[in-house]
């Protein structure tokens, strides 16, 4: 493989700079800025030197806001991101191109789709019938081809839906997506609804993210949008705000838009149900209705032109008060073999190198015996359980991030040796006052089969250190290993 220089007249990217047009990053020239976001910027790009077969098409590159002090999950996301990206494929998705790791400068770099997004017809509602059947059967389609890839997207909303020139749809920005055969990082950090207020499903609320349908739920609330002008459950902005679609449902579109045929509020109500087993069983079903509406089965949806009374929500409202449903279970969970999950629970300030070595070789013989093993490599960033947190350090650098590139820096070794691919190396800063209770609570909500962690044999912090080991000890349920730095003499 060649290396490309690029010509002297460019400016190369020093670490950590500010980006500016014509800077090169890793082979690529940054030409212009194309949108500046609270969590990303975009740029146009152009590589340098040849070009690999078949990459006959612009690019995009999209670097991560990071000025420290931001919600940990915007940091974790863009790593979905990164990881997911390159195992999706066909017209409905931006071709993915290069990444960049966090030690030096975090990014994707993908196909540029030269195409406006969805979210300008939304000013344009009620748009006619024809015209929303057709965008709402090729939406379902493009969500359809990323189900049968095993992806649920969790973020279907009209400013993540492009178009190609062709009018081809395409889905993008997968930071809350999930993939079946990747690691859910979103929900092992977090556990506080991933979505967009007015288009999360009631099963988002509820902290499922592994249901397809959950995406054809956001498809209806664009559906209604686009019939009626309006949203169908307003644009809340607490959890609270959230649950009420629970159980209170919306107004039938035909009482806002009388012109609108009972069939396609049938289509629209049937998207919108709590339940998940209520609604459509797969987007390629939603767009078979909405291009052949004369087979859509008509139900007391399609007549429907009131909410229901103040009898049935309180019904509603009572069951959706014990309608938490039960702990996730992944879908592989039926097979009888099951790839374990090794965590390395590193301490990246107050360990010494020696010890942070003998960690590291006891998680690589680990990982190297444990064919198909995923390692998740964990640190935990304590905060004050009182007073305001030091989130960035003396030169203005997010501390959160600080330490997800000392993670990987201690684990580059393993990775190289044992070549871990996507999805089998993690990496998570925990953001916890207590580092006990951090570990313990991730190892028990991830079904963590084994933990290596670090106990120091002669320190000040030895107590400390031994209660944390101590703790893991005796309220987790997987194997532990400690690992005990040898007394110097």
């Amino acid at each position: 493989m060649s290396t490309d220089t690029a010509p002297a007249s460019v400016l190369e990217l020093p670490p950590m700079a500010t980006l500016e047009p014509g800077m090169v990053l890793d082979g690529f020239q940054l030409d212009a800025r194309l949108h500046q976001g609270g969590m990303a910027h975009l740029w146009a790009v152009t590589r340098l030197g040849d070009k690999p077969p078949g990459e006959d098409f612009p690019l995009i590159m999209k670097v991560p806001r990071i000025k420290g002090g931001e919600d940990p999950a915007t940091i974790v996301g863009f790593e979905v991101e990164q990881m997911l990206m390159p195992a999706l494929t066909g017209p409905h998705v931006p071709r993915f191109v290069a990444r960049g790791d966090w030690t030096r400068q975090a990014y994707v770099v993908m196909e540029r789709i030269d195409g406006p997004t969805l979210r300008p017809r939304l000013d344009e509602a009620p748009l006619p019938l024809d015209e929303l059947c057709d965008l709402g059967a090729r939406v379902a389609l493009a969500l359809h081809a990323l189900h049968r890839q095993h992806v649920v997207h969790l973020d279907v909303k009209p400013s993540n839906i492009m178009f190609r020139p062709d009018g081809t749809i395409v889905m993008v920005d997968f930071g809350l997506s999930r993939h079946d055969h990747l690691p859910d990082l979103l929900e092992e950090e977090f556990s506080l609804p991933m979505g967009t207020g007015p288009y999360m499903s009631p099963e988002q609320v509820q902290f499922v993210r592994n249901d397809p349908r959950s995406d054809l739920f956001a498809l209806g609330v664009m559906l209604y949008h686009l019939a009626t002008g309006e949203r169908p459950f307003g644009q809340p902005t607490s959890v609270r705000g959230l649950r009420r679609r629970l159980y209170v449902e919306p107004v039938p579109p035909r009482a806002i838009n009388p012109d609108i045929p009972p069939w396609l509020q049938e289509i629209i109500l049937h998207c919108l149900e709590v339940k998940p087993e209520r609604r459509y069983q797969s987007a390629a079903q939603l767009a078979l209705d909405l291009r052949q509406p004369l087979g859509v089965q008509l139900t007391r949806r399609a007549d429907k032109l009131a909410r229901s009374g103040a009898l049935v929500r309180l019904k509603r409202w009572f069951f959706a008060l014990g309608s938490e449903p039960a702990p996730r279970t992944e879908p592989t969970a039926q097979s009888t073999t099951r790839s374990p999950i090794v965590m390395a629970a590193v301490d990246l300030e107050d360990t010494t190198p020696e010890l942070l070595g003998q960690l590291r070789e006891i998680v690589r013989r680990i990982v190297q015996t444990e064919p198909g093993a995923r390692l998740a490599c964990v640190s935990v960033m304590r905060t004050a359980r009182l007073g305001i947190d030091e989130l960035t350090d003396k030169e203005g650098r997010s501390l959160h991030v600080k330490q997800l590139i000392g993670l990987q820096h201690w684990a580059r070794p393993i990775s190289r040796e044992l070549k871990l691919e996507d999805g089998r190396l993690t990496f998570h800063v925990l953001e916890a006052p207590d580092t006990g209770d951090a570990i313990v609570e991730f190892a028990n909500k991830n079904g963590i089969d084994h933990i290596v962690l670090g106990a120091r044999a002669t320190s000040t912090l030895q107590r400390y250190l031994g209660s944390v080991s101590s703790q893991v000890l005796n309220e987790v349920g997987c194997t532990v290993t400690v690992v005990r730095e040898t007394p110097s003499t």
